[in-house]
């Protein structure tokens, strides 16, 4: 038994890496199989609160979940799509659903569930109070309380200290406080009571808070606090069955927050977590934090003899023949639905289905013949199903959804001979677009505008193009309903798959986002047309503000390949004045408008992600003036603004390391370090002499944020000065002019306050605090309530150059076609040999 526990521990680790990088269907072998029986037999549930992805502790989820056995749910309350982008260019709601995506790889890992609220990341909040000001409090604790009457924790878990204002990311502290907040509204049957047509009032049994050394600023600290209120729990046991300690799995989930930069090695030996305890009924063990809640089958009126049942399977389990299980899983399974309706017989009545299905290795699928397909066209399918162990076992008929087609088989499956059936339906012709659900409708800054109750919560939009499998196993009535999926043979990667899309017959992206004029010349608007199916004819034509000027009016197209595209270029002349507005397109085809963009994500760790939005572009007329053309970029973590300087007609060159050289840096105007540089390039360290010289002889060097920490130098000024947290969220903050004379706020454009209206998320972040006499500081600004921040940018004259250190969020100001930051920026840029 110990050989074979071996070999499915090595299967677990084979099929963890495969599933999650080809997104091929889940298969378990039978140390999962067992894992999941076991699980069968618990009945309880918990919940853990917090922020944003990447908040959650991904060692407690996967303790819940593999060693208490219970059901976990993650709430984040946002997508974190205020955050920034390691891996690729999503901001924003874009990077919300990548992220989404991230979460739901690390809980197909660690065993976790995942939901979320409509709130929205919109970045930095200094404390609570402004979070769930931004959010709409009411809407958000409601979200929250109904994710509870959902779920029916028996425990809930707050990542963080609800009494912590000011102290942590706004964020943080308002999910703890809207947490503590939703215990005491759960059960109220006046609280929310639109929700009650889906759910009942519920009460948890006990609210713990995640506590933790940082929280009382270091291990030392820690050890001498009085810990008779916490809960303590060795989370880093180790799981025989599954060949991996509880935080090699929660390291292995955690890293799939791969746009954040959290990849994280395993550990093992004992690794303790603590709760401390906040509300509900205390266990007389304070560490057994289930304690005093029947979590077996006695907990559901008629449950008893459904216990007994799975415990002999859990007995009887054979590993080399899961097969053996099915008869007394069967019966199981006929137990749960004489029970009356409830939350756990729902709950385990698809387990134990579940469970069947893997011991038979009974393995179904329906594969279209493309990814995608327009409404009231025709898809092509195919469908497989195969049993691999004895049985009684009968395919008796398959529906498919929506089209209400079902057909009748009766056959009857003989063991690890493949069954196959090809078959053409016709989609509805208003059968709805595959979108994110909570990117359908336009939504304000704190919330995403849900108006569908049900899909409120849920992690991704459920699929609408299904197959419902009416299986006879052992004479009992067993249906399983699948996805309908693209798959294909990929060379590099082999059997890869994608979810299958329902899409608009034609889309229209535009070249680039933002178009700025920095003159009264026209400039080309480029438009991607692509169709979404084969013979298309229609016309293309730009809608835009007053005062702007479009030539042609229309252009006519014909396309006869899905997938094929056509450029179309439209001149656009800006008014004469300084102006904001946006160009639309309208696709004509058969009488219909159309009006979206296709984006689609891929990354290897998550499923391809397609997004339907309407398709515009910001069209901003600017009075500026530029001195200087020649400009090197040096990109960081990634960002856009050399896109947005070549908007405004500077030849930018990217640099790689082996750019870095005087001889080559001398031939530019400036040089600019793009966000985060020195904490992502560690052999910047190399090349800082090279820099400094560039600026001593004449060059301007302009460094944008970098964070506190993984600095490969200490300085990377001329002279020192000190990298600090300081930030100023609020991005209608006012800005005072420090050094009204500087050339940066002269020349060539004359900075006023006005440059500074209509900014985005924030003003800046890691200003410096403290820095050398040689250094001008140019501006300040602070948070209601702060001192002023005077760090945001600091200039320093070196020899016969300049160097700039600045900490304002040019890189979301700029691509966002913010027209004073443009100013500035060029201010910037034009320092050292650009001024005559």
């Amino acid at each position: 038994m110990n050989q074979m526990l071996r070999l499915v521990s090595l299967l677990v680790i084979i099929l963890v890496n495969q599933s999650v990088f080809a997104q091929a269907p889940d298969q378990p072998n039978s140390a999962e199989i067992f894992q999941k029986i076991q699980k069968s037999q618990v009945l309880a549930s918990a919940l853990y609160v917090a922020a944003h992805p990447d908040d959650e502790n991904t060692s407690m989820i996967s303790y819940l979940a593999n060693e208490e056995k219970v059901e976990v749910a993650y709430i984040s309350l946002t997508r974190g799509d205020g955050g920034q982008n390691l891996i690729g260019t999503e901001i924003q709601e874009l990077l919300g659903l990548l992220r989404t995506q991230e979460l739901l790889a690390a809980r197909r890992i660690d065993g976790g569930n995942q939901m979320f609220s409509r709130a929205i990341d919109f970045g930095y909040s200094k404390h609570p109070d402004e979070t769930l000001e931004v959010w709409n409090k009411k809407e958000v604790l409601g979200d929250l309380v109904w994710a509870i009457r959902k779920w029916k924790p028996d425990v809930i878990i707050n990542r963080f200290d609800h009494n912590s204002a000011g102290r942590t990311h706004g964020h943080h502290t308002a999910s703890a406080v809207l947490s503590v907040e939703a215990w005491d509204l759960v059960g109220d049957k006046n609280a929310y009571p639109e929700q009650l047509k889906y759910v009942s009032p519920w009460q948890p049994t006990r609210l713990y808070y995640n506590t933790s050394w940082w929280q009382y600023g270091g291990r030392e600290a820690f050890e001498k606090v009085d810990k008779s209120n916490m809960a303590a729990l060795d989370v880093g046991v180790y799981y025989p069955l599954l060949g991996r300690s509880n935080n090699e799995i929660a390291a292995l989930s955690r890293s799939q927050h791969r746009c954040q930069g959290m990849g994280r090695y395993g550990s093992r030996g004992s690794s303790m977590e603590y709760l401390d305890f906040l509300k509900g009924t205390k266990p007389e063990n304070k560490d057994d934090i289930f304690g005093g809640i029947d979590i077996t089958w006695t907990r559901v009126k008629g449950g008893k003899p459904i216990k007994d049942l799975l415990a002999k399977v859990e007995k009887d389990f054979d590993f080399a023949n899961p097969g053996k299980s099915v008869p007394a899983l069967v019966e199981a399974l006929n137990q749960i639905r004489k029970l009356p309706d409830g939350h756990w017989k729902n709950i385990k009545e698809k387990e134990v289905k579940n469970i069947i299905q893997d011991c038979l290795g009974l393995f179904a699928e329906a594969v279209a013949t493309d990814y995608s397909a327009t409404p009231g066209s025709p898809v092509a399918l195919n469908l497989e199903a195969i049993t691999r162990a004895s049985g009684k076992v009968v395919l008796e008929s398959i529906s498919i959804e929506p089209m209400g087609w079902d057909t009748s088989f009766a056959i009857v499956m003989t063991p690890n001979e493949d069954w196959g059936y090809k078959k053409t339906l016709t989609l509805p012709a208003d059968m709805p677009f595959t979108n994110p659900y909570w990117l359908n409708e336009d939504w304000e800054l704190g919330t995403f505008t849900v108006k569908d109750q049900l899909l409120r919560g849920l992690p991704e939009t459920p699929h609408n193009f299904t197959v419902v499998w009416n299986w006879n196993i052992e004479g009992v009535s067993v249906p399983f309903k699948t996805d309908v999926v693209y798959k294909k043979d990929d060379p590099v990667k082999g059997e890869t798959y994608r979810p299958f899309e329902i899409t608009p017959p034609v889309f229209a992206n535009f070249g680039d986002k933002v178009v700025v004029f920095s003159s009264d010349e026209p400039k080309n608007i480029q438009v991607t047309v692509k169709a979404g199916e084969e013979n298309i004819e229609g016309s293309l034509s730009l809608a835009h503000g007053e005062g702007w000027k479009v030539e042609p009016a229309s252009i006519d197209f014909s396309m006869k390949l899905k997938g094929e595209e056509q450029v179309f270029n439209f001149a656009l002349y800006p008014p004469a004045d300084q102006a904001v507005d946006f160009v639309m397109p309208r696709v004509v085809l058969d009488g219909k408008t159309y009006d979206r963009e296709i984006i689609t994500i891929e990354y290897d760790h998550i499923p391809t992600q397609t997004v339907l939005r309407k398709s515009k572009a910001k069209v901003v007329k600017i009075n500026l003036k530029k001195s200087g053309n020649k400009v090197a970029y040096f990109m960081g973590a990634g960002d856009e603004v050399p896109q947005s300087l070549v908007q405004i007609g500077y030849d930018v060159s990217l640099l790689t390391d082996k750019d870095l050289q005087l001889e080559n840096l001398k031939q530019y105007d400036a040089v600019i370090m793009g966000i985060r540089a020195y904490n992502t390039h560690e052999r910047l360290k190399f090349a800082q002499p090279a820099l400094m010289q560039y600026v001593e002889e004449g060059g301007n060097l302009v460094v944008q944020y970098n964070t506190t920490w993984d600095l490969p130098i200490k300085e990377f000024g001329p002279y020192p000065f000190q990298l600090s947290r300081d930030r100023v969220t609020v991005e209608e903050a006012p800005v005072k002019f420090l050094n009204p004379e500087h050339p940066i706020l002269n020349y060539p454009n004359k900075i006023t306050e006005k440059d500074f209206e209509g900014w985005v998320q924030e003003r800046g972040l890691y200003f410096a605090n403290e820095w050398d006499e040689h250094y001008t500081p140019i501006f300040s600004a602070n948070d209601p309530s702060e001192s002023p921040k005077e760090g945001g940018t600091l200039v320093a004259n070196y020899g016969k150059g300049y160097f700039i250190y600045t900490g304002f969020s040019w890189f979301r100001q700029l691509p966002a076609g913010v027209p004073g930051a443009y100013r500035i920026f060029t201010n910037m840029i034009s320092l050292g040999r650009a001024i005559p």
